[in-house]
């Protein structure tokens, strides 16, 4: 094993090509726990030394161990970004406090530093970078080299002989696939142990999925047919198969053989409608079509995928975000970790990468791609028509996706578990409550209290109340109000009471709950206040624990954090949406009046189509946009209005 260079700054001699990279990813050594180590870095001496060309930096603590990967166009610009006194990143904050050491390599372009980076990556594995889990190599369907070929589910090395189609997206595409196949061809699927011992036609011939060839019941010829057919429609060539198919059926019925035309007809029929459901625009080619979603700490990227013109499924993925705190920069880290490295995630480099949003460093991953690839690679994320409505498909299952597993079962027990542990409680708790205050200017106070056990949210439980005989604003008031109406009907058994009590609000919040615990003569109920901190961002807050002594400040990427947060909003959305429908019921008018752009002919021509509101909330974006004079920015703000999305 050779030794990471001695000095903080080496320049690279000549081009590094990818497979140095790999060599070099492959033999870097942890270094040894460093003399002094105790003593704080000494960022100011190594910036003002450091390369300002391209590159990466490894960033070590004082145990020799890697913390942090990265790459630059500027390496001295992007580390002196770290040592900011202001830097708004807790997590990053937290790292830069574990730093000991950093060794910079300099690269010839940010391609090459972009190459090198995700390999070394890949090979230590540092806990502050995004890491993505290397699933199973993809499937393929698999079509033999026998006189009767065979179509089959297929994953591993292509050692055998005969052809290989895809990758596809999961065992379940594949599975589809061959499906159809069946249906449609009629091309044998069994092992050759069973097609070579049989005597007479099995249960696939007689339900029509198969042309019997293991008794001969189709001739050689026809049944390369057959074959050759199956392969154009896995290579995406339905243009020509389809215009192969006509002429056949066609030429079968001019020669009064009805049965063949028949099925040939089937045969049209069911790959028209495999395009209508699978198709983007045509026979556009390859093309992956990706969407990141991040929030409370977890991320996950959705991924389309587009063989040849046809849909083929998709898939989500889970990583661990690391520092990274929005979209482009993890779905950045996605496509280098998936296409650049050995083992990546989706396999095959398609010809088009479609993101839905604008990536920064778009050029240099292009150019790597098509380097790795040996073909042009295309990153883009502007597109429309078909392509945009699948970037949109992609975008909202991320967003739905990411939703689910925060309220996954297994994620609040994990949390409510480490809650327990951080908090130093002597049992998990069973039972979270979380009040927030919601009004305009002061009018229309509303109070939402939701409640969350260890299942997730339990919406059955949740409690609006309308604020009355309070000067307006003052929300020290409306909390009051509502607790004392919240707990005295808890005292007279219309549910339990909570473990935790989350207040939204620093100590005057907290100093309120107090007060009417102590009113109502509540004990065991212990109460945390959950303060914004001086930025307002999400990972900065405060927790007053029991009382305004008691200050916890967790990690940002803590998972009892990431519980509270969760809690929190979603009080503060359920508080915004009995605030907005109060405020609509007062003014005596239609929902749709606060919509910018939605006037007293666009709310004519939605009843006119409608028929009435009922069907209007009930309407999707796009019939919405059915409607004459209705954008599409228009139906999607008023479904958000409907929907308090």
């Amino acid at each position: 094993m050779s030794k990471p260079p001695p000095s903080n700054h080496s320049e690279s001699n000549g081009q590094l090509d990818q497979a140095q990279n790999k060599d070099l990813a492959g033999t870097v050594a942890r270094p040894a726990p460093l003399p002094g180590a105790a003593n704080a870095f000494d960022a100011k001496s190594f910036l003002s030394a450091c390369s300002q060309r391209a590159g990466v930096y490894q960033m070590y603590d004082h145990n020799g161990d890697h913390l942090y990967i990265g790459k630059a166009k500027n390496l001295k610009k992007r580390l002196t970004s770290y040592f900011r006194n202001d830097h708004p990143s807790a997590k990053t904050s937290v790292m830069v406090s574990k730093i000991a050491r950093i060794d910079v390599t300099v690269t010839t372009s940010e391609t090459q530093a972009l190459i090198l980076e995700r390999n070394l990556i890949n090979a230590e594995r540092p806990p502050y970078n995004v890491l993505f889990r290397d699933d199973k190599s993809y499937p393929y369907i698999f079509l033999s080299d026998h006189e009767y070929p065979r179509l089959s589910f297929y994953r591993g090395s292509k050692r055998l002989k005969g052809r290989y189609f895809g990758p596809f997206p999961s065992s379940q595409a594949v599975r589809e696939s061959l499906n159809l196949l069946q249906k449609v061809f009629k091309v044998r699927q069994c092992e050759d142990s069973f097609f070579n011992n049989r005597s007479r036609p099995c249960l696939q011939h007689q339900i029509g999925r198969c042309s019997a060839p293991c008794v001969k019941l189709i001739e050689p010829q026809d049944y390369a047919g057959t074959v050759r057919q199956s392969s154009l429609f896995l290579e995406g060539k339905a243009d020509t198969l389809g215009t192969e198919l006509t002429a056949d059926m066609e030429r079968a019925a001019a020669q009064l053989d009805y049965e063949t035309a028949a099925q040939k007809r089937d045969q049209i029929t069911y790959l028209r409608r495999v395009q209508e459901n699978q198709y983007v625009e045509g026979n556009r080619g390859d093309i992956d079509i990706l969407a990141a979603a991040v929030s409370a700490g977890h991320a996950c990227i959705q991924a389309l995928y587009v063989r040849r013109g046809r849909v083929l499924g998709s898939r989500s993925f889970y990583p661990k975000s690391g520092l990274i705190e929005n979209p482009a920069e993890l779905l950045e880290a996605f496509i280098a970790h998936s296409y650049l490295t050995g083992g990546g995630s989706l396999g095959s480099v398609p010809a088009e990468i479609i993101t839905h949003c604008a990536l920064d460093s778009a050029c240099e991953l292009a150019a790597a791609l098509s380097e790795r690839s040996a073909k042009q690679v295309t990153l883009l994320h502007n597109v429309k028509a078909g392509r945009a409505r699948w970037v949109n498909m992609a975008n909202e299952t991320a967003q739905q996706n990411l939703t689910a597993r925060l309220h996954s079962r297994q994620q609040i027990e994990q949390r409510f578990n480490e809650l327990q542990q951080d908090l130093d409680l002597e049992s998990p708790p069973t039972r979270i409550e979380c009040f927030d205050i919601s009004h305009s200017s002061g009018e229309q106070t509303v109070a939402s209290c939701v409640v969350f056990d260890r299942e997730g949210a339990k919406k059955s439980d949740y409690r609006k109340f309308n604020i009355e005989g309070i000067t307006g604003g003052d929300d020290y008031a409306a909390m009051s109000q509502a607790l004392t109406r919240r707990y005295k009907r808890l005292q007279k058994g219309e549910a339990a009471l909570p473990d935790i009590l989350l207040i939204d609000g620093g100590k005057g919040q907290l100093t309120q709950a107090r007060e009417v615990f102590d009113t109502l003569g509540i004990e065991g109920v212990l109460m945390i206040g959950v303060a914004k901190g001086a930025t307002r961002k999400p990972g900065f807050e405060t927790l007053f624990v029991g009382s305004h002594e008691n200050v916890v400040r967790l990690p940002s990427d803590s998972a009892s954090l990431h519980l509270i947060q969760q809690i929190r909003d979603e009080a503060h959305r359920f508080a915004i949406t009995g605030h907005r429908a109060r405020r609509a019921k007062k003014r005596n008018s239609s929902p749709l009046e606060g919509i910018e752009g939605v006037g007293p002919k666009r709310r004519q021509q939605l009843l006119k189509h409608f028929g009435g509101w009922q069907e209007i909330e009930r309407a999707t974006v796009d019939d919405l946009v059915k409607v004459p004079g209705i954008s599409k920015k228009i139906a999607q703000d008023v479904y958000a209005a409907l929907h308090n999305a």
